[in-house]
């Protein structure tokens, strides 16, 4: 039996993570959100080393260090362009110990209930599922393996049948609550988690990072039934309703279904990753001529995208948004839901630079100033200016709601090369008439244009 005193700090800790979720809502409480997620996390496992008898402690210390370790360690140099593959790791990790939890209370499945036991076998597939599925997710956003869609012939009738084995082997698990039909289990789980995400490719795989990150809520809530524990029951329930919300937020965000992203690939409707670049030519011009265009504009909107994390360029845009406004040029920033491949990134990445928050646009907003603005500053953005999303119905971003860059009076693309972007395929806005190319790593053409700011 727990101890009340216990109970009481279970229910403290359950608070601080709903008001965590609450204030991650908004960049301006999003610090003291997650400092408070942080102490219900911390509150939670000081008080079980407490409440319980626990036998092996030296044991349990032991691979705390070995996990805590290399995961602060992890989390503090991971740059900011690799967060979500960080993300990708720790929410897999989470469905496999929920996965391997599940495991071994089995060992105990004379003593469980009947529900208890449906709550393992379920815990056991949806967390196996989780954690194959994030780390390939790790795999393609890491460039380890290809970004591209992996298909081959008959393989929704494969996935179909490795769901019907799992629920079989899930049913028969309950029905006889065997270990070792747990762990098989669990390796159908891991293949259905596979063969889950290798069809999608491209901009989708953030989005499926949020639905596995779903998956392991539900897995946690049903361990927590498994264990007789009320928090995690609700911390499994706020990740699994809040990683719902997010996957249908983003997936609208690109004007798809959670559906076309998992299962497009088979039909042609996946964003592709990769692909070659252009041979189509295109106006380009040097820093200097670059640098007045935007001195004598009126109002210039810039548009963040991952080059500009990639190249850490955020402090430098600052610096050459300061020189501009004090030219008298109104600025700010356009961003775009899934810029920089995961919600909220861009908006940390110039909160890092000190950017005012009241400078940062959402999509709607931006759109109504993009169409007055004098020049439209793309920084290492590509998918998300993409016209090809409202004019070619043959293109796998057709329909994703994108920023009216091409609206503006003109348009400057800083960019690297003429390679696509992430979602494998061409932008026609670098061969629009308006549009002038600056090319070069994000950092050293701001670099760039700064120097000429200051000169003329």
């Amino acid at each position: 039996m727990i101890p009340v005193w216990a109970q009481v700090c279970y229910v403290v800790a359950a608070v601080c993570f709903i008001l965590a979720l609450k204030g991650l809502a908004s960049p301006k409480s999003a610090r003291r959100g997650n400092l408070l997620g942080a102490f219900g996390a911390l509150l939670a496992v000081v008080v079980t080393f407490f409440a319980y008898d626990i036998d092996n402690l030296g044991w349990i210390l032991l691979a705390v260090a070995v996990g805590a370790v290399p995961g602060a360690l992890g989390a503090r140099r991971v740059a900011m362009t690799a967060m979500p593959q960080l993300v990708a790791l720790f929410n897999g990790v989470g469905g496999g110990a929920a996965a391997l939890v599940a495991i071994l209370e089995l060992r105990h499945a004379e003593l469980l209930s009947d529900g208890a036991l449906v709550a393992s076998a379920f815990t056991i597939l949806i967390g196996s599922v989780s954690f194959a599925g994030s780390a390939v997710t790790f795999l393609k956003l890491q460039e380890l393996m290809t970004g591209r869609p992996i298909t081959f012939p008959g393989g929704p009738f494969v996935f179909g049948g490795v769901l019907v084995a799992a629920l079989g082997l899930g049913v028969w698990t309950v029905a006889t609550g065997s270990v070792t039909l747990a762990i098989i289990l669990a390796l159908v789980g891991l293949l259905a988690g596979v063969l889950l995400v290798l069809p999608v490719g491209g901009a989708d795989v953030p989005i499926v990072i949020s639905l596995l990150n779903a998956f392991t809520g539900l897995a946690v809530a049903a361990g927590g039934y498994v264990l007789e524990n009320a928090l995690l029951l609700v911390a499994g329930t706020l990740v699994g309703a809040s990683g719902t919300i997010l996957t249908r937020a983003m997936a609208r965000a690109m004007g798809r279904s959670v559906s076309s992203i998992l299962f497009g690939a088979f039909k042609g409707g996946s964003t592709a990753g990769g692909g070659e670049a252009s041979d189509r030519p295109v106006r380009s011009a040097g820093p200097d001529d670059v640098a007045i265009m935007l001195a004598y504009a009126r109002r210039v909107i810039v548009v963040p995208g991952y080059g500009l994390a990639v190249a850490q360029a955020q402090h430098t845009i600052r610096e050459l948004v300061d020189l501009l406004e004090k030219r008298g040029v109104e600025v700010g920033y356009a961003i775009h839901p899934v810029a920089g491949r995961m919600p909220g990134h861009m908006n940390v990445l110039l909160a890092e630079a000190n950017v005012p928050y009241e400078q940062l646009l959402e999509m709607d907003t931006a759109n109504g100033q993009l169409r007055t603005a004098d020049v439209a500053l793309v920084v290492g953005a590509n998918d998300v200016v993409n016209p090809a999303a409202r004019t070619s119905p043959g293109s796998p971003i057709y329909g994703m709601p994108i920023l009216d860059a091409d609206h503006a009076g003109a348009i400057v693309f800083l960019k690297r090369s003429m390679r696509p972007g992430f979602a494998g395929i061409e932008n026609e806005l670098l061969f629009d008439p308006k549009t002038t190319l600056l090319f070069g790593d994000a950092k050293a053409s701001l670099t760039a244009l700064v120097t000429a700011l200051k000169s003329l």
